[in-house]
């Protein structure tokens, strides 16, 4: 008896050995592998994905496995991207850790709302339908992770959450007497700026220009908000803006009616909301195109027309 024990014993020990020689030797995997593990599987389901895959070739020692290092309750449904051998030991750690392969959506600064809904219900990787249009202006522009299987309208809330705290911080870190009443007149002076320029170093002036027709008095005149008020941001003009244009009976048609429309035109970007809360310090009330993708800046209409002029020549 006391053999049988001892025998009992070493087969034992040299099970226990040999399992650990399994649970730590790298697999045969030679291709990257893509395991999709979803909400609601089990230790079983995740193991035979495993195999499925060849990241695994012993769906049985990942369970048994899984049980012995406590983790069978612990697996993190994602996205696993496995790129090479790996042993059982490491894929067990891996989900039980939640090491999920996180893809990226990218928001461009300018997109209207509709534009940016377009691009979230293209992605392949999200799913559910978008239950809400959001608001023109309410969707930062940003490059969000989420993991394969995200729900589109986590992706809007995320992007209106963030918004709404680059704005507050830009509404609180505003320069003092500035001819804005509240965030929403910011959020507009925001979006009309970044519809104006994409040069970083000339948003400050841009602003400028606007913030010094807000204080005199002036129309805004500013092309892209008669755009808006042709489009509603729904579509692309398709066309270049017209003199006939100029004359359309909207809100937004800021050569018609003073001051800043009445909503955004776009989504701006951190920097175009930092540009209104802190436009730089100059006398310019003017700018146009300079041919090499930024704008002259003027403080007379002489001086801005000569730089029209100069505008216009490049062109042809």
């Amino acid at each position: 008896m006391k053999k049988f024990i001892i025998l009992a014993l070493i087969a034992a020990a040299a099970l226990g050995w040999q399992l650990k020689i399994w649970i730590h030797r790298p697999s045969d995997l030679q291709t990257p592998a893509t395991v999709v593990i979803s909400r609601g599987n089990g230790t079983s389901a995740t193991a035979e994905k495993l195999q499925a895959a060849g990241v695994i070739d012993k769906a049985w020692l990942f369970k048994l496995a899984a049980r012995i290092y406590g983790l069978d309750r612990q697996l993190k449904a994602g996205e696993y991207i496995f790129s090479g051998p790996v042993s059982v030991y490491d894929v067990i750690h891996k989900i039980g850790r939640g090491e999920v392969s996180y893809r990226q959506i990218t928001l461009a600064e300018g997109l209207t709302s509709r534009q940016m809904l377009n691009i979230i219900a293209n992605e392949p990787m999200l799913t559910g339908e978008i239950s809400k249009t959001p608001a023109e202006g309410t969707l930062l522009p940003e490059t969000y992770n989420f993991m394969r299987g995200d729900r589109r309208d986590d992706i809007i809330r995320q992007a209106q959450e963030a918004m709404d705290e680059a704005l507050d911080r830009a509404w609180d870190n505003r320069q003092d007497d500035l001819p804005i009443k509240n965030k929403n007149e910011l959020l507009i002076l925001a979006s009309i700026i970044e519809k104006e320029t994409a040069v970083d170093a000339e948003r400050g002036l841009v602003a400028s220009v606007f913030v010094n027709r807000l204080r005199k008095g002036m129309k805004l005149q500013t092309d892209p908000t008669v755009i808006y008020g042709l489009t509603k941001g729904q579509k692309d003009l398709g066309r270049p803006l017209m003199r006939k244009d100029l004359t359309l009976d909207s809100p937004f048609n800021t050569y018609k009616y003073y001051g800043l429309p009445p909503a955004p035109i776009c989504n701006p970007g951190r920097a175009s909301l930092e540009a209104a809360a802190n436009p730089e310090t100059s006398d310019y009330l003017y700018f146009v195109a300079d041919g090499k993708g930024g704008h002259n800046f003027a403080s007379s209409l002489k001086e801005h027309n000569n730089n029209v002029q100069n505008w216009k020549k490049i062109r042809k």
